[in-house]
């Protein structure tokens, strides 16, 4: 009776140090999913300017659809003057690695304003590129977690880019199961890329088309940048109500 008593206070002992190590794993599982994005967006060491910039993007709601977590490795294309590509470090963390790309075509101020941005404690993280799109990393480059693209697709028009080099390429470059965040200017239907240089714009079922030739699967869709009020016949610059945009998540099936 003695040793059938130790047996069961043995497998009792087991049992429950199996348990709590299984509500510890669903709690480290559970605190890695919850990222506070807005807390992100609320550090108080980013610039007024990025303040002014976050609600016409919806940043907070733009950055957790992206799903990037710290320790990720992350390519940020078009990066402009760094808006997005910060807000990316920052949610990559200091474990993670960012690639921040542009186009050795790209605007004189936007390429001097990174500059100035690259250099803050925000941006420790991000490697510069200037290369072309369709061949936006090194060679060693490869298995990024995430790749956005932001507010430029409609440019790859007017930068005589071919879609399927380029698609295809980010599509190589993510590791199975990684996923394509592209977020753009959306145009009238049947407008596809012809109207990027003059209204820049691209139609939404163009982008869809072209990354799916490349093999990616839209998994998601995010609807918090949609403007029903928007005619899309229109320059996003000249528009006199906020503009439609879409914003689209694609994966690299594995």
């Amino acid at each position: 009776m003695e040793r059938i008593g130790k047996c069961t206070g043995s497998l009792r002992a087991f049992a429950a140090a199996w348990f709590f190590s299984l509500l510890a794993g669903c709690a480290a599982m559970s605190g890695q999913a919850a990222i506070d994005y807005e807390a992100i967006i609320a550090a108080p060491d980013r610039s007024n300017a990025d303040r002014n910039t976050d609600p016409r993007r919806k940043a907070a709601q733009l950055l957790a659809f992206t799903g990037i977590r710290p320790g990720m490795k992350v390519l940020d294309l078009a990066t402009g003057g760094g808006y997005s590509t910060e807000l990316v470090a920052r949610a990559a963390g200091p474990g993670g690695v960012v690639y921040g790309q542009d186009s050795p075509n790209g605007s004189p101020n936007g390429l001097k304003a990174y500059a100035a941005r690259a250099a803050t404690p925000a941006m420790k993280s991000v490697i510069r590129l200037i290369r072309p799109f369709d061949d936006p990393v090194p060679a060693e480059v490869r298995d990024l977690d995430v790749i956005t693209f932001f507010f430029e697709y409609h440019e790859m028009p007017r930068a005589k880019i071919d879609f399927a080099k380029m698609n295809r390429r980010l599509f190589d470059i993510l590791k199975p199961g990684g996923v394509l965040i592209v977020a753009d200017h959306s145009a009238l239907a049947g407008a596809g890329g012809e109207v990027g240089p003059s209204l820049h714009r691209i139609e939404e079922a163009f982008v869809r088309k072209h990354l799916e030739a490349a093999g990616f699967r839209l998994i998601e869709e995010g609807n918090f940048l949609r403007s029903p009020a928007d005619k899309r016949d229109v320059p996003v610059t000249k528009n006199p109500v906020p503009n439609d945009e879409f914003v689209l998540k694609f994966q690299r099936p594995g």
